[in-house]
């Protein structure tokens, strides 16, 4: 901790964030412009704020301390809930919450949060939209399929239905080739590139680009597989506790869900993929921890083909080749 920088400890809800300092002041503010210029005139160049990714509610406050040249941290709600833990508090309230945020920000190494660019909103929002017009189909279909199942079903609940899933994929028809234009307009040649491996088809070569902001947001390969949560959880403690190691799932469900499909077809036509799947199923281990390590390998090939400005080559020895 630095002893020069006044942490603040921030709880956000719909209507107001409650707020404790480094020094134990309490204040709490609404949750709009107003109540941000109020906040503001509490902070310093020596300010660090600290908050929880609580859904939408944290995004306006803290891109407005962003603009104004305050420090940011955007936290995992589960680290938090766990250092709460931790603190066997038996008070649960906006105010104690925000003092607890305070006092995690003091003692654990933060990360500053650098937030999105318009463009890549953008992206995240039609991402998002889109996960929601997929559900929304597949339920279309679904029904459909039921009223089908009845023998005799209403023929104006079968119109009204069909009518509701055309224009449904109508939509994501529109929202894939807007998407697609944004990505290829910033993240054209990371984009082509992607699709040089042997598995990664336009779909997981696009979510990739846009979940990892073109891969700016990552340093190391393993950071990008944490980010999907691939990497493994070990348990074992003295002799009597020994599991099995099993990926940690505490990362971005929908990039695992496209790497796990895949896997597929890289174990067909990777080379590098298909070794590795054949050595692990040969000792003895399970095809599906098997297919999970396929997508590490994959999520690493697609983060050294990003940063290295090189294409995929089956014959070269890193799987590497320039352009």
């Amino acid at each position: 901790m630095n002893k020069d920088i006044k942490y603040f400890g921030i709880d956000i809800s719909h209507l107001v964030f409650d707020v404790t300092d480094s020094e134990g002041n309490y204040y709490q503010f609404k949750n709009n412009t107003s109540g941000f210029k109020k906040f503001l005139k509490l902070l310093s160049e020596n300010s660090h704020c600290v908050m929880e990714a609580t859904g939408y509610y944290h995004y306006q406050l803290a891109y407005y301390l962003l603009e104004c040249g305050i420090r940011v941290s955007v936290e995992n709600p589960l680290a938090v809930k766990r250092f709460i833990q931790m603190k066997l508090s038996k008070i649960k309230t906006d105010k104690s919450d925000s003092k607890l945020i305070c006092e995690y920000g003091k003692q654990v190494e933060l990360k500053l949060w650098k937030g999105n660019s318009k463009h890549q909103t953008e992206c995240l929002q039609m991402v998002r939209l889109l996960a929601v017009y997929t559900k929304q189909s597949t339920m279309l279909k679904n029904k459909i399929h039921g009223e089908a199942v009845l023998g005799n079903p209403s023929k104006a609940v079968v119109i009204s239905l069909k009518r509701s899933l055309k224009q449904v994929q109508k939509e994501i028809k529109a929202l894939d080739e807007k998407l697609m234009i944004l990505v290829k307009e910033v993240h054209q040649e990371v984009f082509t590139r992607l699709k040089s491996i042997p598995g990664i088809g336009n779909k997981t070569a696009l979510m990739l680009v846009v979940l990892t902001d073109g891969f700016e947001r990552f340093t190391r390969g393993s950071e990008l597989c944490s980010y999907a949560g691939l990497t493994p959880v070990i348990k074992k403690s003295g002799s009597s506790i020994n599991g099995r190691s099993k990926i940690s799932k505490m990362g971005n469900q929908k990039l695992r869900n496209l790497l796990f499909m895949c896997s597929f077809n890289a174990v067909k036509y990777n080379k590098a993929c298909k070794d590795l799947y054949d050595r692990i199923v040969a000792k003895g281990k399970s095809k599906k921890l098997a297919l999970i390590a396929v997508c590490n390998k994959l999520l690493k090939q697609a983060f050294a083909i990003a940063k290295s400005g090189l294409f995929y080559d089956d014959s070269y020895r890193s799987n590497l080749v320039k352009n």
